[in-house]
């Protein structure tokens, strides 16, 4: 089942689309692909984590398994920095505004609207503690600054048997994945054959090693 709208402390309350509090103008920053910065003002995002509709559009293309342990891949768009490309909403123009990565909807969707999100060194940005950028399983998400983000990236990197280190780059790795998931789902095969496949679309990236 997703995870529910668990609004912590200091976090915009959904209810506040619908009138029944105040109206917040915080903006994030949101990157897709290039770095081109979106503003995005929290009662939109609001209103795509209340909307049913989009929320069903996103775990669509997820592929949740029975184990609140693995990695939950995205199988949709990826973007060129390997994360999923999820269209909350269409919006004209070249930004592409309602088009944002699929982790910060499913982070946001678990524990709500993150204030000033990816403005600046010291604020907040949404981590993989898995290191594969298309996960989408909640537990796997973090807070933490870019900065921790990038020390993170350094110090794991070389371990060739981090998803950080694969051959292809983040964004083949992410698509190699999706497209086991697919592939699977087409045959209608068990949780445990996409398994397998999962298995060699990773393991068709790690690079050669002594170990």
């Amino acid at each position: 089942m997703p995870p529910e709208n668990n609004i912590g402390p200091g976090l915009f309350p959904l209810a506040a689309v619908n009138g029944s509090g105040p109206v917040h103008v915080d903006e994030q920053l949101s990157l897709i692909g290039e770095p081109t910065p979106v503003r995005i003002p929290a009662v939109e995002w609001m209103s795509w984590l209340a909307n049913e509709s989009v929320q069903a559009r996103y775990w669509a293309k997820v592929y949740r398994t029975s184990s609140t342990e693995d990695c939950w891949f995205f199988f949709g768009g990826i973007s060129s920095t390997g994360h999923a490309s999820f269209r909350a909403a269409s919006r004209p123009g070249r930004t592409r505004r309602g088009t944002v990565p699929g982790h910060l909807y499913g982070y946001q969707l678990a524990h709500g609207v993150i204030p000033r999100l990816g403005w600046g060194t010291d604020s907040p940005t949404v981590c993989h503690t898995c290191d594969n950028h298309s996960c989408q399983q909640p537990a796997h998400l973090r807070l933490g600054t870019p900065a921790e983000n990038r020390a993170e990236w350094l110090a794991r990197r070389h371990d060739p048997r981090s998803p950080l280190a694969d051959l292809r780059g983040p964004a083949h790795r992410s698509r190699a994945i999706g497209a086991a998931i697919r592939a699977g789902q087409a045959h209608d095969e068990s949780e445990e054959e996409i398994a397998r496949r999962i298995k060699a679309a990773v393991a068709a990236g790690r690079p050669l090693s002594l170990w």
